[in-house]
């Protein structure tokens, strides 16, 4: 897989163009773009060939399931040198969506989406805290997503 793979600006409006709606069809895509259904399906290999394009996701809107409530949680470990366990044992969690290992004040930093606040609580007290390597938390309870974007590549 390339490390810095030089993309133009057709592959820009490719990218831009699946990051909305990855299920676009190609023909829609090359006249929105002004090219042939051949050259996208040749733009598309190539990006997914260089390790560019990983994949077709779709987005689910949560609240829409009855999952009102995003939290932010840093975790303190007793031990740096067990990030792995607590990496395994997190990786497990149903609630748990995203997770970075970081600089600064905690060693991860996980996304939650949870049904709402007595769902987070009883998430922090029975599956949490029960993991012995971590020492503490600290809850961010999010109000409002005010930004989700791609980033302009």
């Amino acid at each position: 897989m390339a490390n810095n793979y030089e993309i133009d600006s057709i592959d820009k409006k490719i990218i831009k163009l699946m990051e909305k709606d990855a299920r676009m069809p190609f023909l829609e895509m090359a006249r929105k773009i002004g090219v042939s259904g051949g050259t996208i399906h040749q733009r598309v290999e190539k990006l997914r060939e260089a390790g560019v394009i990983v994949g077709s996701t779709i987005k689910v809107d949560y609240t829409k399931l009855g999952h009102n409530v995003v939290v932010l949680l840093g975790l303190h470990l007793v031990n740096a040198r067990d990030i792995h366990k607590v990496i395994e044992k997190l990786e497990k969690m149903d609630e748990i969506v995203e997770a970075y290992y970081t600089t600064g004040d905690y060693a991860l930093i996980v996304k939650i989406i949870v049904k709402d606040i007595n769902h987070f609580h009883e998430f922090l007290i029975g599956k949490i805290q029960m993991i012995k390597e971590i020492q503490s938390t600290e809850s961010f309870i999010s109000l409002k997503q005010v930004i989700n974007k791609s980033l302009n590549v």
